[in-house]
């Protein structure tokens, strides 16, 4: 899961970034308004942690043009500007959740899980495609009720897979959202290629009922078989 953090103050920038690359998420930032203006033309997140007030500009506009540009990321409001005005239009605009400055980052973290459980899971703490299961809260990956040993990378992309059932997904997009922005500018992609052979050979030899297909030319798909 990719996550872009809007904020201009750099201590409390770095403080969230810890926080959640501590929970295995891939982190981008953004110190001031034109910055994430570019990122979110360019690259997709699964969230996006939002300030209002930006050196050169304003949070909600940033969250208009997301909706102006058809842009579907989960956007969660962080702005010591606490007013009922502020978090009506940032609701209205579409943001997912407020929270005020100051506020624990063990709360953020877990608002965070939360709206990326409604939107990839229905709420629910669990993903399962076929006899697959994968627990994000604990990194797990059970088939047919044994546990899947993975390496954190063949995790990442087996997560990213099952939350994107029967979704061709390109190797520029998997490398973005699993190694994070400007990977693409990488010579080629052997690393991707290596971890999904590893990942792919273990879901076979457990016995799953999923496979991520390679579909020539396109990228990658995960089926249900």
């Amino acid at each position: 899961m990719k996550i872009l953090i809007v904020e201009d103050d750099p201590s409390l920038r770095e403080l969230i970034q810890r926080s959640l690359e501590k929970e295995r998420f891939v982190v981008e930032v953004a110190p001031d308004f034109f910055t994430a203006m570019d990122k979110v033309e360019v690259y997709d997140y699964d969230c996006i942690l939002l300030d209002v007030m930006l050196p050169d500009g304003n949070g909600l506009d940033l969250l208009e043009h997301l909706k102006k540009i058809r842009k579907k990321e989960n956007v969660i409001i962080i702005s010591a500007k606490d007013s009922l005005e502020d978090k009506v239009l940032g609701l209205d605009l579409g943001a997912d959740d407020y929270l005020p400055k100051p506020f624990h980052l063990a709360e953020l973290t877990a608002r965070v899980k939360s709206v990326l459980r409604r939107k990839h899971r229905d709420g629910e703490h669990s993903i399962e495609q076929g006899n697959v299961r994968l627990l994000p809260d604990s990194f797990q990956v059970w088939v047919a009720g044994k546990q899947l040993e993975l390496s954190r990378k063949e995790y990442d992309i087996l997560h990213y897979f099952m939350n994107r059932p029967n979704r061709m997904v390109n190797k520029n997009l998997l490398a973005e959202s699993v190694w994070g922005d400007h990977i693409d500018q990488v010579d080629n992609f052997d690393f991707i290629y290596a971890q999904m052979k590893n990942l792919r050979k273990k879901l076979k030899e457990a016995g799953a009922t999923i496979e991520v297909k390679a579909v020539y030319g396109l990228g990658y798909k995960l089926v249900i078989e």
